[in-house]
C-alpha cells in the first residue's frame, strides 16, 4: 500500500536542525527523522507497526487516501 506523507522541517525552536516531521494524514500519524530520508524511514516504520497492531487486535487497516498538498496565501 502507498500512503501519502507530508514532510516539513522542525521549527528552529525545537533545536533539532536537519530534522523533518513526517505526517501520514490518512492514519493521523506523525513522526520525525533526520533529513527527508530519515523522516520517510521513520514514517514507514511507524505505518508498518500501526498496521501490524491493528491486525493483531482484529481491527481493519485503513486504506490509503488521496492527499492534495497546496499552499495558502494569508494576509
Amino acid at each position: 500500500m502507498q500512503y501519502a506523507v507530508m514532510l516539513e522541517p522542525l521549527p528552529a525552536e525545537e533545536k533539532m536542525p536537519g530534522f523533518f516531521y513526517a505526517h501520514v494524514p490518512s492514519l493521523g500519524l506523525t513522526t520525525h527523522g533526520l533529513g527527508v530520508e530519515g523522516a520517510l524511514e521513520a514514517a514507514c516504520d511507524l505505518v508498518v507497526l500501526w498496521n501490524d497492531e491493528k491486525r493483531a487486535n482484529g481491527q481493519s487497516v485503513a486504506a490509503p487516501s488521496e492527499a492534495i498538498l497546496t499552499t495558502l496565501e494569508v494576509g
